[in-house]
């Protein structure tokens, strides 16, 4: 059964507010004019999942929907004009004693369901329990634990943050995965302020320095060593004697190929002889000699300064490393001793090289090199310890993070265990229900096929061709009839001369045996398996291009039906019917003596302002005559628009002053002894005159507020002035003269 209704976005309904049509029961009277929306809510009921109804939401009760016959315009024209209509299968061959068979399974098909639906209901409760149960202890687990404990360990939380529902997952999953150690709050604490603080990063080692090789050159002998001349040349007597070796050894440089001028007296006495001397003296050890020191001497100072230079950028890099593990202190000032001794020993070597007589003894560098090496290797030791850390540090997180898991749950074990058991309590009864509700759909579909199997044996369409025809001769269309047609399991309309009769009915005879058809179709099917299934019938306005007898057997049709869905006899749970005519819907809805059942809901839909709005009268028919629904207008104006208030004033004083003719007005205005009064008395009657006789142009086409109160205070004056107030009062449903 259809419990709500909403449509919007569709038609003259709004987008955003729409309409929604709460609390259906089994029978649902819609009253409204053409164009308030009728037809709309009828066509989405009959087709829900159709894109241009994306926004329209109809609910069912216990979520299961049943199938819906729509009886409107659309209907006419789908099943007739096409020479032939399909099948409706009933019950009409079968026997008394096989009629009571199948009524009797189906009556109790309705308690076997009625037992399932009370047991899906107590499902729903147990399920609405749960839930409630589980929202409590999620708002207990948010607001006792995770604020409790958000500012010391937020950053274990992360992942359950989000929600409520996260946060309590996590907390029954660690419940019972978490086998980890006990930890107090302190420690925990404690490692929460290291591990949750920044995030360690690796820091590249630094670059260690080779040092042997400037080690083994500033220990070559050959710093030491007096290197001279051959001894056994005559020159070399003198020259040792006066002892410039290395003066004769400079200035032999500068003697010139061809040229005899001493380079140190300036005199023509270099011979050829004197030459030989110098190159006898000068020989290849002492050359040799030269020329390993200028090699030991610039491979010293490449290797020297290329360390320097490296030891430099390690200063500088560190210097500006907030997280250095480098004693900058110590390594600067090692570093600055290293330089002042290299500009030493690089004095050392200029000399020696000027001077190979003499001996010297380069400044030891190992010493200096040997502390910052250590300092580098001390620092890279602790770099590797604190790289071993952001290496492991996501396995210690975790740990942390499932100590203080253990923490928690350990401090509220036993609010834990208490959800879960209760939890487990609810879960078995829901899983008892739900096999009894497994078990009786079983035992419902089992009888529902046997029901199935044997309507199939006693059904057929011929049934429906004589109540069709009988209903037709009865209420006097006695120039056609239903025959079967050539197709077998359809229908024709013939005349009596045999010829198709279709083409040639009148607007009200279509629509009178369209609705005959549609009545047999919600009392039968259109196959043999669908004859007992439940459904809902929506009837959108049934009477058009009736005269008034025929309305009246309408009417008498759909009253036997609704008879019936009240006091849930057969198929048919729901009914729904709109119309705009005000005689019909008296007619449908008049109970008389035959007021069992449950009672039916009512409601108006109205178009105002080119929105369609509802009032619901619940169980009050707000129709009882097209007087009272003058009336009704008078006192709803505000839910109207105001362009018909005017001609809704002029009926009602025409009908109820009538009997005064054309001297209507002058008698009314005649009753006000004030001649203010009197003035705003003839305005009212020219005013609702004007307003009905005449097409309101764009400027007035809706009356402001003020001046229809103002006109319906006059209104009430012309019944009070008459001596009719009485009438008014009951009218307007008011207990007594209004002050």
């Amino acid at each position: 059964m259809i419990e709500t209704i909403t449509i919007k976005s569709i038609a003259t309904f709004d987008p955003v507010e729409g309409v929604k049509i709460e609390g259906l029961k089994k029978v649902n009277f819609f009253y409204g004019a053409n164009g308030s929306g009728k037809t709309t809510i009828a066509n989405f009921l009959q087709n829900p999942s159709n894109t241009k109804y994306k926004d329209c939401v109809v609910s069912w009760k216990n979520a299961q929907a049943i199938k819906t016959l729509v009886y409107n315009k659309e209907f006419r024209e789908k099943n007739f004009g096409k020479g032939k209509i399909e099948g409706v299968f009933t019950l009409g061959e079968a026997t008394k004693d096989e009629k009571k068979v199948i009524d009797d399974k189906t009556e109790q098909l309705k308690l076997i369901k009625s037992d399932g639906e009370k047991i899906r209901g107590s499902l729903n409760a147990q399920g609405e329990k749960k839930e409630a149960f589980v929202t409590e202890f999620k708002e207990f687990a948010w607001t006792k634990i995770y604020k409790k404990y958000q500012n010391v360990f937020k950053e274990a939380f992360t992942g359950s943050m989000k929600s409520g529902d996260l946060f309590r997952n996590r907390l029954l999953q660690e419940f019972v995965n978490n086998k980890e150690a006990f930890q107090t709050f302190d420690e925990l604490k404690e490692k929460a302020a290291t591990i949750f603080g920044e995030v360690p990063q690796n820091i590249s080692p630094i670059n260690t320095i080779d040092f042997d090789r400037i080690i083994e050159i500033e220990n070559n002998s050959i710093w030491k060593k007096i290197i001279v001349g051959k001894a056994d040349v005559d020159i070399a007597k003198l020259i040792k004697k006066l002892n410039i070796n290395d003066w004769v050894s400079q200035g032999r440089a500068y003697i010139q190929a061809n040229d005899k001028t001493c380079p140190f007296c300036q005199q023509p006495t270099i011979t050829e002889g004197f030459k030989a001397q110098l190159e006898s003296f000068f020989d290849e050890t002492y050359l040799n000699d030269i020329n390993s020191l200028k090699a030991l001497k610039q491979e010293y100072n490449t290797l020297i300064q290329n360390i320097i230079n490296e030891l430099n950028n390690i200063e500088a890099n560190q210097k500006d490393f907030k997280n250095s593990k480098l004693n900058n202190y110590k390594f600067s000032s090692n570093l600055k001793t290293l330089i002042s001794q290299n500009s030493t020993n690089a004095e050392y070597l200029n000399n020696k090289l000027k001077e190979p007589s003499r001996s010297f003894e380069l400044v030891s560098q190992k010493e200096q090199l040997t502390l910052i090496s250590e300092l580098i290797n001390s620092a890279n030791a602790e770099i590797k310890k604190h790289n071993d850390i952001v290496t492991d540090f996501t396995n210690q997180r975790n740990k942390l993070v499932i100590a203080i898991w253990k923490f928690i749950i350990e401090e509220f074990r036993t609010d834990i265990e208490k959800f879960n058991s209760t939890r487990k309590g609810i879960e078995t009864g829901i899983a008892s229900i739900d096999l009894q509700l497994k078990n009786k759909l079983k035992e419902f579909q089992e009888l529902k096929l046997e029901i199935k199997q044997l309507s199939k044996n006693v059904t057929g369409i011929k049934p429906t061709i004589d109540e069709i025809n009988k209903l037709l001769k009865y209420y006097g269309f006695t120039n056609f009839e239903i025959v079967p047609a050539s197709e077998e399991g359809y229908y024709k309309i013939q005349r009596e001369d045999g010829t198709i009769a279709e083409s040639t009915l009148s607007e009200g005879e279509i629509t009178f045996i369209t609705f005959l058809y549609y009545l047999q179709l919600a009392k039968g099917g259109t196959s043999e398996d669908n004859v007992n299934e439940e459904r809902i019938l929506v009837i959108d306005d049934p009477i058009s291009s009736l005269d008034s007898n025929v309305l009246f057997v309408v009417s008498t049709l759909i009253k036997e039906i609704l008879k019936e869905v009240k006091l849930d006899k057969g198929n048919i749970k729901q009914v729904i019917l709109l119309t705009h005519n005000i005689y019909f819907h008296k007619e449908v809805s008049y109970e008389g003596l035959h007021r069992k059942g449950e009672k039916p809901l009512f409601w108006i839909l109205r178009r105002n302002h080119k929105t369609s709005t509802l009032q619901s009268y619940f169980e009050q028919n707000p129709i009882q005559s097209s007087y009272d629904l003058l009336w009704r207008d008078i006192k709803e104006w505000e839910k109207n628009s105001g362009t018909t208030i005017q001609n809704t004033m002029r009926r009602i004083l025409e009908n109820f002053f009538g009997i005064l003719g054309s001297k209507r007005d002058d008698f009314l205005i005649g009753k006000f002894e004030i001649q203010e009064e009197r003035e705003i008395c003839r305005s009212l009657l020219s005013w609702v005159n004007e307003g009905s006789h005449t097409l309101p142009d764009d400027l007035y086409i809706e009356a402001p507020d003020g001046t229809i109160v103002k006109y319906l205070k006059v209104f009430q004056d012309i019944f009070k002035h008459t001596k009719n107030i009485g009438h008014y009062n009951m009218m307007m449903g008011v207990s007594s003269e209004p002050e």
